[in-house]
């Protein structure tokens, strides 16, 4: 699924520049145990990576950690579509010409270059791969799985509890096939917990196998399997994909139903309670039919999206146990884990669809504004024109909607003249329901805060308030204050009063406070005796 989504909503992404953010990534992950470390690729496929280098997880051949993007040289143009990431961590990397690469952290082989040292550089893996092409990788903690367009997985990593699926627990170190119960059956998709992995076949089977202590390979027991095993609580149902927690498992079948099992300590299979469970239970039957279901084994959180686009999470979610679905405002599953995320990782690679000839909607209504061509509707403020559109005005503002009732459109009127306000501050208030942003210098945003006051825009009065904050100096604190007391911003006034007694002597002798409204004057000295400004 592709998604358009900004980038910046990681937090180690926002800390990049607007313009690269915006239109200059494709693909990109973050991982780490905090969530500070992050690769990227542009649209000129120029393969970038920074955060914190642990354990040489960014393949930039050292240690050195840097917020500032440095190229991965030896993957740039080469097409890379899809990553996975363990928590030593070690990244695994596929190229569109069925290339596969790692680097990272290889104490248990995970890195499948036959050796257990650490991997500064992106090495290519070979092994017994041959000419496959891979469509899917997932990694656990430290073993790594791979899906070839022939439906075959290849695994390889640490192998304790079996999670490589070779049928006995000693680490592998090179890419082999897993061919135990999965020998002639096409899987479609594979998913990776801390210490356990699971496939899908094109018969809406799954089969799972390594660490079972928490029930995560659904087959009603706890005991470990070094071999991928049915699992035997989905007999009957079709699923259409998999995935994997921390130490819990969820699936989604074709009629759209979700079923869990697994580690539960923190809701995140979604019951209503805490209780583990060894076999698969369905949950959220009355909220619809599910389209999307995620889950990544840095963490103890679930999400799934409906057919109708809601988003719901259940689990850990920054650090609160949520039991059961809970909606949410989101319109994707990767804000989920940007934003309720405990560490804010990528559940898998974020890609951005790059429209060539094609503006997004916040560009397009940024553009349509006060565009005569298009508009139906201008005002007349100090006798200069403002195009704007009537419907978005009604969509955005109450007082608007208020306005143009039914009999005030059938009078066909076009034009409405603005005398009340300056023609700075009605321009910036009709561009802010275009853009949802504000740019006023203070003196201004005093004006604005008037309008928001009166047309009960309590938004617009926070960025007022915003802006006015960010303006404040000794000349102009006197009409700031004043302004907030006229306009009850009750933030704002304790703000300039407590700026004004900071710098009092200096703020008594402008201008501004001389020509100060006597009873806000009066008031004013009285708060700033209660103070203790006048004290010796």
């Amino acid at each position: 699924m592709t998604n358009v989504y900004d980038v910046a909503k990681w937090p180690i992404f926002a800390l990049l520049a607007d313009d690269l953010v915006v239109s200059g990534v494709k693909l990109a992950c973050v991982f780490g145990s905090a969530g500070n470390e992050a690769i990227y690729v542009t649209k000129d496929d120029e393969v970038f990576a920074f955060g914190n280098n642990h354990n040489a997880c960014l393949g930039l051949g050292d240690v050195m950690s840097s917020l500032t993007p440095r190229k991965i040289e030896g993957l740039c143009k080469k097409g890379m579509f899809a990553l996975a990431f363990g928590s030593g961590p070690h990244v695994v990397a596929a190229t569109e010409n069925g290339e596969i690469y790692s680097w990272g952290h290889n104490g248990y082989c995970q890195l499948g270059n036959g050796t257990t040292n650490q991997g500064l550089l992106p090495h290519r893996i070979t092994g017994n791969l041959g000419s496959c092409k891979i469509s899917q990788i997932a990694c656990g903690s430290h073993h790594s799985l791979v899906l070839t367009d022939r439906g075959e997985v290849f695994a390889w990593g640490y192998n304790n509890c079996g999670q490589v699926g070779s049928g006995a627990t000693a680490n592998i170190s090179t890419p082999r096939k897993v061919v135990s119960v999965l020998g002639g059956k096409r899987v479609v998709s594979i998913a990776c917990g801390q210490t356990s992995s699971l496939a899908v076949v094109d018969s809406g089977e799954v089969y799972g196998w390594g660490y079972n202590g928490n029930g995560q390979l659904g087959l009603g027991n706890n005991v470990n399997q070094p071999s991928p095993c049915k699992v035997s609580s989905l007999n009957g149902l079709i699923i259409s994909q998999a995935a994997c927690g921390y130490a819990h498992s969820m699936a989604l079948s074709d009629e759209g139903n979700i079923y869990t099992w697994g580690a539960n300590s923190y809701g995140q299979l979604g019951t209503g309670n805490k209780a583990n469970l060894c076999g698969a239970a369905k949950i959220g039957e009355s909220i619809g039919r599910f389209i999307d279901i995620a889950a990544t084994h840095y963490a103890h959180i679930s999400a799934a999206m409906t057919q109708t686009g809601k988003v719901y999470m259940w689990g850990q979610c920054r650090g609160q146990s949520i039991t059961s679905p809970m909606e949410t405002r989101f319109t994707c599953l990767d804000d989920v884990f940007a934003c309720f995320s405990t560490p804010a990782v990528t559940y898998r690679p974020l890609t951005f669809e790059n429209f060539i000839g094609r503006r997004s909607l916040e560009e397009t209504l940024s553009l349509a504004f006060d565009n005569q061509e298009t508009s139906d509707l201008k005002f007349l403020v100090e006798g200069k024109n403002i195009h704007v559109h009537k419907a978005l005005l009604k969509i955005r503002c109450l007082h608007f909607r208020s306005m143009f009732q039914s009999h005030w459109d059938e009078d066909g009127k076009d034009l409405i003249e603005i005398t009340q306000f300056t023609y700075p501050v009605y321009h910036a208030f009709l561009e802010y329901l275009y853009t949802d942003s504000v740019s006023l210098p203070p003196q201004d945003a005093i004006g604005l805060l008037d309008l928001a006051n009166s047309y009960c825009e309590t938004h617009l009065k926070k960025q007022c308030e915003r802006i006015i904050k960010q303006g404040i100096n000794v000349d102009n604190v006197a009409i700031l204050l004043e302004a907030a007391i006229r306009y009850v911003a009750q933030d704002l006034q304790a703000f300039c009063f407590k700026f004004a007694v900071n710098h009092l002597t200096a703020v008594v002798k402008t201008d501004a406070f001389k020509k100060l409204d006597e009873v806000y004057m009066k008031d004013f000295i009285q708060k700033a005796g209660e103070w203790g400004a006048f004290k010796y």
